[in-house]
Formats: C-alpha cells, sequence, structure tokens
C-alpha cells in the first residue's frame, strides 16, 4: 500500500468532528439553537456521537458560516441557501470525477503508445515498404467461346 495513502488515526483533518455545540456556536458566530435549526433542516449535519450528541467539524463550521453570509447579506431564504449547497456539493462530485476518468484515459493513452512502440520495434528491417501503384483503368470484355454445334 501506498505510504501517503494510509492516514494516521489521530490526525486532525478539515472533516474531523470535534466542536460540540457550543464550541461550534462561538466559532460561527450563531447561537446554539439556529445551529440545532440548520441541522433539522439538513443545510449542516454534523457528526453524531454515540450518545447522539452533534460534533462539528472545522468544514462544518465554514459551511455556516457560508450559511449565514448567504442568508444575512444575500437575503437568499433557507431552501435556496440549501440548492445552492447541493448544487455545490454536486460541481465538487462531478470534478473529481472528470479528474479520474481524465487520469484514466492518460493511463489509456500511454499505455497505448507503449503498445505502439513495441509493435513498431518488431517490425522486420529487411521488410521494403509496399507503396500502390494506380494502374491503368482498362475495359475487358470476356466472351465465352461457343460450343460447336
Amino acid at each position: 500500500m501506498d505510504p501517503r495513502m494510509r492516514r494516521n488515526p489521530y490526525q486532525l483533518t478539515d472533516e474531523t468532528p470535534v466542536y460540540v455545540i457550543s464550541v461550534a456556536a462561538q466559532l460561527s458566530g450563531l447561537h446554539p439553537q439556529t445551529l440545532r435549526q440548520y441541522d433539522r433542516l439538513g443545510l449542516v449535519s454534523p457528526d453524531r456521537t454515540a450518545g447522539r450528541g452533534r460534533r462539528y467539524s472545522a468544514r462544518d463550521i465554514q459551511l455556516l458560516r457560508q450559511v449565514q453570509q448567504l442568508s444575512q447579506d444575500e437575503g437568499i431564504n433557507l431552501a435556496g441557501i440549501k440548492r445552492i449547497i447541493e448544487l455545490e456539493n454536486q460541481v465538487t462530485a462531478l470534478q473529481q470525477r472528470v479528474a479520474e476518468l481524465s487520469a484514466a484515459v492518460d493511463g489509456a493513452a500511454a499505455a497505448l503508445q507503449q503498445r505502439e512502440a513495441q509493435v513498431h520495434a518488431s517490425y522486420r528491417r529487411d521488410l521494403v515498404r509496399y507503396e500502390d501503384v494506380q494502374q491503368a483503368s482498362a475495359l475487358v470484355v470476356w466472351r465465352p467461346k461457343r460450343p460447336a454445334e
């Protein structure tokens, strides 16, 4: 396995749920009840602990700030914000898929070029290239001989 693919289970990322609701509320500048409402509406869905407590990640905090900015500064209602978030997530997923497919196409093209080079290397050197010579067009009429009566 590639060592870069192994992940330290104790390493914190933007996706690691570490913040309880009170800390997330302070970091996002929102009231805890607003965070609960956003969770009920499906705008920001934090991870849950075994005891059903909410745990927010740094990405969730960023999303909460974005929801607040769209709602307060842009005047977009919560249903519109939910749709915007869904579309942004869809765009991100599609961009990842395009990157995967591009990598697959590049790999296939490299393999094809390699195989083509192998085929060319296997050509016999004593053979001469054949070039089609243009023939003059002529009309030939064939008449079978009639049997003698």
